[in-house]
């Protein structure tokens, strides 16, 4: 296996290649744009990763790799959208830089784009492809529709958050870890075992980004500070300290959450200290913490070398221990 620097300049490399000069300009620009971004590019990463985890070319499974790039930033101009978010990666979104309908439109054929790339692969490996695929991007929208439904329920529990964000997030970095399995064509146990790693994983990740959408620094995150509170999102620290508060601090939870002030500042602070005094705080690290481990305990079940297992940790860890 190579270092993750390996898989990010090969993942780099190869988006710098992909072709997007079609007509018409006003739906590939914002492609071109988007994909652009960079970002951490997680995903395509573990499929490559994966890949050499069971012991072929990762090469092989740069299509499927990019399929799912391309799929997640065509999510991520359709949440910007409906969360009305001005910055993605430290840049105006895709329908600020330029509107509402041609977002929709090129997320739209970023989805298509996306299926294209499984029609490099043989028909049996892109039949398992296009299938986990398709089961994926719906459970996608399904945790998309819950996070929405979400912001109007008062009544939310941390069981219904959890498979919010599996669904939203998680099963995508484990689809995108199996796909690099079904490329080396490994064994069926395998290849659940990685899923279920990535799954797992994605799930502390979401923690770990939703506790940085609090408390992160603005000049590394990327995003806004203090989105979900302004957006009044149910997560997993909101619904600790509901858990944990006092009357009093419920009762002013609350109320922040029923509200849309001009000047959010106030609101995000006050918000914050709360989630600090009523040990929400902790208790989400604690959460990440816990699924870290729970990811690390399926390598114990998988058929791969010592040395592999001990990349695949090594890399979690360093993922828990980003400010980013």
């Amino acid at each position: 296996m190579h270092a993750i620097s390996h898989y990010q300049s090969l993942i780099s490399e190869h988006f710098d290649s992909l072709i997007f000069q079609k007509e018409p300009n006003n739906l590939y620009e914002p492609i071109r744009y988007i994909l652009s971004l960079g970002g951490k590019r997680l995903r395509p990463v573990l499929t490559l990763m994966a890949t050499e985890v069971f012991d072929s070319d990762c090469k092989k499974a740069l299509a499927a790799a990019t399929a799912v790039e391309v799929f997640h930033n065509f999510s991520l101009i359709h949440d910007d959208i409906m969360d009305d978010a001005p910055l993605r990666r430290g840049n105006e979104t895709v329908h600020e830089k330029w509107n509402v309908n041609t977002g929709i439109l090129s997320g739209d054929a970023m989805l298509i784009l996306a299926y294209q790339h499984f029609e490099e692969y043989e028909p049996k490996i892109f039949r398992e492809l296009a299938k986990l695929f398709s089961k994926t991007a719906l459970e996608v929208c399904e945790g998309q529709q819950y996070d929405v439904d979400f912001e109007t329920r008062d009544d939310v529990t941390i069981a219904e958050y959890l498979k919010m964000i599996e669904y939203k997030t998680a099963v995508l970095v484990g689809a995108a870890m199996k796909m690099g399995a079904i490329v080396a064509e490994t064994s069926d146990e395998n290849a659940d075992c990685i899923y279920n790693f990535g799954l797992n994983l994605g799930i502390a990740f979401q923690l770990q980004d939703d506790y940085l959408d609090a408390f992160g620094n603005p000049e590394t995150f990327g995003k806004q500070v203090g989105g979900d509170i302004i957006e009044n999102k149910k997560t997993y620290l909101y619904l600790k300290a509901m858990e944990f508060a006092s009357a009093s601090q419920k009762e002013q939870l609350l109320h922040l959450f029923s509200i849309q002030p001009n000047d959010n500042s106030d609101k995000i602070n006050s918000v914050k200290e709360i989630f600090n005094e009523t040990g929400a705080s902790q208790a989400t690290q604690k959460a990440i913490a816990d699924y870290t481990f729970k990811a690390f305990e399926t390598l114990d079940k998988m058929h791969i070398h010592i040395d592999k297992k001990h990349l695949l940790k090594t890399f979690g860890e360093n993922l828990m221990n980003r400010n980013v």
